[in-house]
């Protein structure tokens, strides 16, 4: 009697789908917090590493943001190869595994750069050490997004996928705001020569515990029932091709096990998906779907990074903010982020991925400069209404953000289906982000250096959720299910 082969009989120590459901949201979302905690702090204290890594003897402070920021967009560069190359593996063997071993690459990389020497001590070398752990983490992030949501989405429940995929992007605000209170609270403990001293490096360490929670998380995590649906599939092919003979109960068990996986994916199955195609779509149909992908959230990537994590640079280079209210405004923004993520996720499960986000990038394309031109008015009325003012402005800003990152896991995810789906999801969702994101600060800061013009963040989050918009109206409504 042959060994049985893997998959061939159900699992009895197995929790149920409910249960299975909320490890995998947690799990899932937990990488996420991790991810864009650190990038957040890296933003926030982009002008004390600037000082640190890249200011030799007669290089100015705006030279040394910019080659910050370029540090910050070379990591996003690399997350469409990380996408690629984990996305690969995950389609291959399984979100789980490869979801485990983004998360330790990711902390340890992370965790390093809080003990990293500095151009006082090394010199030249500091900002080379400091760009190659930069590469690890946007190889690591790059796989990080297509796991964490295809698992969240291949979870949930019917009629949930916009829910459950938006916790990817509210856990997003939460590490961001994790990152922005530890990187307050240091401000306000220390003093300006001990943050820039050591202070600075305690945020990157804290990556160590909440990284290893993460891995026992994951750890925990079973594989998606889509791809162990899909596997059995392929194992079944091979069976046949090789024209294996297995003995009729062997058999009868491999066929219960099918039976089963087939039934719990029925309700996925039946839930809306803009363009299923086939199981292993063209080659070229994968790559125009990632392209429009990259479109369709090209204005959630460039809003979210403008409005979230360069703003405290550009109040206090541009607007003369001191680093505290630069913290405070990101903070709000951040807060208005979060508030409309769930909301919108949810909403876009009863009326269509569609209209919340195309609600989302014309609000920023009409918004975008009247509420930087709040943030610019010093102020006719006292100062506490001008606080209230452009506190009130810079929450509208993350809220409007938020209308496009609550659907917008869903909306990717629902474009592939499960053998490409890591691969694909996860690409569109690296190369927006590494032209439009890792750009931003980049960009913003050096088109102001040589413009002069304090308007360019504006016009760089109006522009991009203008042709973000064009490409969701190609996005077909999808129909509501009932009692979803």
């Amino acid at each position: 009697m042959g060994a049985p082969v893997h998959g061939s009989g159900p699992r009895t120590d197995r929790p149920d789908r409910p249960e299975r459901s909320r490890r995998a949201l947690v799990a899932g979302s937990v990488g996420n917090f991790i991810e864009w905690y650190e990038f957040g702090v890296y933003g926030y204290f982009a002008t004390v590493i600037a000082a640190r890594f890249f200011t030799p003897e007669g290089g100015g402070e705006a030279e040394a943001l910019v080659r910050t920021y370029a540090s910050f967009a070379l990591a996003f560069f690399f997350r469409p190869v990380g996408a690629a190359l984990f996305g690969r593996l995950g389609d291959r063997v399984g979100r789980r595994p490869v979801l485990i071993l983004v998360i330790v690459l990711m902390t340890a990389a992370t965790t390093l750069i809080g003990a990293l020497p500095t151009y006082d001590t090394v010199g030249a070398l500091a900002p080379w050490l400091l760009t190659f752990l930069r590469v690890v983490q946007g190889l690591s992030a790059g796989g990080e997004f297509g796991g964490a949501v295809s698992v969240m989405t291949e979870f949930a429940p019917p009629g949930r996928r916009g829910l459950y995929g938006s916790w990817q992007s509210f856990t997003v605000a939460l590490g961001l705001l994790g990152g922005a209170g530890v990187a307050a609270l240091l401000a306000t403990v220390l003093s300006e020569a001990q943050l820039s001293d050591w202070g600075w490096r305690l945020p990157f360490l804290l990556t160590l515990p909440m990284g290893l929670g993460a891995l026992w998380l994951r750890l925990r995590l079973d594989e998606t029932p889509s791809f162990e649906s899909l596997r059995e599939r392929r194992e079944l092919g091979e069976l046949r091709g090789v024209g294996e003979l297995r003995e009729p109960r062997e058999l009868r068990a491999q066929q219960e096990h099918r039976e089963q996986l087939q039934q719990r994916e029925q309700q996925e199955q039946r839930e809306p998906q803009e363009e299923p195609g086939p199981e292993r779509p063209p080659g070229r149909e994968v790559a125009k779907a990632i392209v429009l992908g990259a479109g369709r959230v090209m204005g959630w990537a460039a809003a979210g990074y403008t409005f979230l994590v360069v703003l405290p640079s550009y109040l206090q280079s541009s607007l003369n903010a001191t680093f505290q209210q630069a913290l405070v405004a990101t903070v709000l923004a951040n807060l208005g982020f979060a508030v409309t993520i769930i909301p919108a996720g949810l909403l876009s499960d009863r009326i269509g991925r569609r209209p919340v986000m195309l609600t989302g990038a014309l609000l920023v394309t009409v918004l975008a400069v009247p509420l930087l031109n709040l943030l610019q008015d010093t102020g006719t009325s006292g100062p506490g209404t001008s606080h209230a003012v452009k506190g009130t402005a810079v929450f509208v800003a993350g809220a409007v953000v938020g209308l496009m990152a609550g659907p917008g896991p869903a909306m990717l995810s629902e474009m592939f289906p499960t053998s490409v789906r890591y691969t694909g999801l996860g690409l569109a969702y690296a190369l927006s982000n590494a032209v439009f994101s890792g750009c931003a600060g980049l960009i913003i800061t050096e088109t102001i250096k040589r413009t002069g013009s304090v308007d360019i963040p504006a016009y760089y989050a109006a522009v991009t959720c203008a042709v973000s918009a064009l490409t969701l109206l190609t996005l077909r409504k999808a129909p509501v299910r009932q009692g979803s």
